[in-house]
């Protein structure tokens, strides 16, 4: 599969925009969220390629945004990279537990991010 459309999900307007750039940077196509709410339902209006999705966020964390996804058949087979400032092995353990297809450390970096889009 190729990449042309990605969703990303934070609550950080810093993170968001770093990733925002190296993805543009990568002539691929952006949809921004800034909650899990938009984003489950962005996931399902856009239907992108690839979601990046931050765990830490109010109202509804990554891991229930991906439980919400997991559910719906439009959009329980997007790959779902976590990509967070938890990153202890337990953190990544329980995010693949929950579906994920990758996780990424914060602060993100042009090749983390490269080297996961590579992988679909």
């Amino acid at each position: 599969m190729t990449v042309r459309k990605v969703l990303c999900v934070d609550d950080s307007a810093v993170d968001l925009n770093a990733i925002q750039r190296i993805l543009t940077g990568a002539n691929i196509s952006v949809v921004l969220a800034t909650n899990g709410r938009d984003a489950v339902q962005l996931a399902k209006s856009e239907a992108p390629d690839l979601i990046f999705l931050d765990i830490i966020m109010p109202e509804m964390d990554g891991f229930a945004v991906m439980r919400e996804l997991k559910k719906d058949p439009a959009t329980k087979d997007i790959p779902v990279v976590f990509v967070s400032s938890k990153s202890q092995k337990a953190d990544q353990a329980w995010a693949k537990m929950q579906g994920g297809s990758g996780f990424v450390p914060k602060p993100v970096n042009q090749l983390a991010i490269l080297e996961e889009i590579s992988r679909f």
